[in-house]
């Protein structure tokens, strides 16, 4: 079976990481901490219950949402959205998505309309920004509409996003990131030198830049440059910039991507420069063209979420506060780990929501008492 292969995995790696000890080295114990880390996401996620039981078919009808994505041409908040609003479906209530091209004057509109329309909630999924949107934020609040910011920040930054929403439902990205730095600490022995891209902006990119840091502090040498890249310059500056920064310093052995979709412009600046062998790649997202990418080697990680199961995450969190109950402080949105042994479950080609098992449809169907 697949886990057996990741356990197998994981004990090779920490038997490699025994020998470790003296020369300026990382100790033993040091790289077990690490790869103990990492050894949970090597398994396929089970379901956690985010919150108690509720009908959610009774407290939702005759209710609807509006969700203002960051930006539909997005792949992953577009799968979102569709995720979103198939287990809104399920329920039986009105799911809408504000269509936009990540212009903060049409998230405006989005607002505008979601007002006029008389919802019953504002979602601003994955990047629309409250803290551009305070005049709207408080229309909707004076109309008696809660608008909640979803997959936008991390757990632990809940109290700066409620200076500005009514809600968070946040992801664990200080986790992600933490795990992007204890896997890339292992494969290089404890000798970590590499270059962490982001993308600032997002709180997203503070929350996984702190867990990235966080881990960093249990290894003596392993260090990081970070490269910040703004998303509209991916395209255009990511490639020469690995490109020159392989050539300067040669001792560069690994390049940790915060959002995956990066990392198309990251292999070929490797390529170019002959640096495969000795340049490793991890990221996170589980974006499927990435994912292909595992499968062939040329990223050895991606921390995946599992878009449909975040859809459900997400739905079920802005139901409850419909509903009168609390917000999770966690939904729960879990990671696994891909590598070439697991990569090839998503599907060839890589699928968006496979390779991550289904126990969250019966998790989720029986969370809201769905028949």
């Amino acid at each position: 079976m697949a886990s057996s292969r990741f356990k197998a995995l994981a004990l090779t790696i920490l038997a490699a990481g025994a020998g470790l000890i003296g020369g300026g080295a990382a100790r033993a114990d040091d790289l077990s901490y690490f790869d103990g880390q990492v050894a949970p996401f090597l398994q396929r996620p089970s379901f956690t219950v985010p919150g108690p039981t509720f009908d959610a078919r009774a407290c939702m009808k005759g209710k609807s949402i509006l969700s203002i994505p960051v930006s539909s041409a997005n792949p992953f908040t577009a799968n979102i959205e569709k995720a979103m609003a198939a287990a809104a479906k399920k329920v039986g209530f009105k799911f809408t998505t504000w269509e936009n091209q990540g212009q903060s004057s049409q998230w405006v509109q989005g607002m505008d309309t979601a007002v006029n329309q008389k919802v019953d909630l504002i979602d601003l999924l994955a990047g629309t920004d409250p803290r551009v949107l305070v005049p709207q934020v408080q229309a909707a609040r004076a109309a008696k509409i809660p608008v909640v910011a979803s997959h936008y920040s991390g757990v632990e930054q809940t109290a700066e996003v409620l200076k500005y929403a009514d809600g968070d439902v946040p992801v664990d990205y200080h986790k992600a990131g933490a795990l992007l730095a204890d896997w890339a600490v292992v494969q290089t022995k404890g000798h970590l030198n590499a270059l962490e891209l982001i993308s600032t902006g997002p709180l997203s990119t503070d929350s996984m830049m702190a867990g990235i840091a966080a881990e960093l502090k249990h290894c003596a040498d392993c260090k990081t440059k970070v490269m910040n890249f703004a998303v509209p310059d991916w395209g255009t500056r990511i490639t020469p910039a690995i490109q020159a920064a392989l050539l300067a310093d040669p001792t560069i052995n690994y390049i940790i991507v915060i959002y995956d979709s990066m990392a198309q412009f990251v292999v070929p600046a490797v390529s170019i420069t002959g640096s495969a062998e000795r340049v490793k790649i991890d990221a996170f997202n589980g974006t499927p063209f990435v994912l292909g990418l595992v499968q062939t080697g040329q990223v050895q990680m991606d921390i995946g979420e599992n878009l449909d199961w975040i859809g459900h995450a997400l739905v079920d969190s802005e139901m409850r506060r419909i509903c009168g109950l609390p917000i999770p402080a966690d939904p729960k949105i879990p990671f696994y780990v891909f590598t070439k042994d697991n990569a090839k479950d998503a599907g060839t080609p890589p699928q968006l929501s496979q390779g991550y098992g289904d126990a969250y449809v019966k998790g989720y169907a029986d969370l809201w008492k769905l028949p």
